[in-house]
């Protein structure tokens, strides 16, 4: 897991998932909404498309707000709560 964006709304980190036998591994994404305390899981076809649009939106040199923004619209996938042990 490694950490690749990080704000006061948000923190993503790229997850690499091993594959077995003759298959790539894949990346799948991992974002805390810290306002909203919630845990956003994505892989498959939803990670890929967060990330070409992660790309696209990096190339026009966002604020912090407009990459929040952008984060943000994947939210509402999240369903899982965010809890400390």
């Amino acid at each position: 897991m490694q950490l690749v964006y990080d704000s006061e709304s948000f923190a993503v980190m790229v997850v690499e998932i091993p594959a077995g036998g003759e298959t790539a591994a894949r990346g799948a994404f991992e974002s805390v909404d810290k306002r909203g305390h919630r845990d956003i899981f994505l892989e498959g076809v939803l990670a890929e498309t967060f990330k070409a649009g992660a790309v696209t939106l990096m190339a026009s040199r966002p604020s912090e707000d407009d990459i929040d923004d952008y984060i943000g619209r994947f939210t509402d996938v999240g369903h899982q709560p965010l809890v400390l042990h």
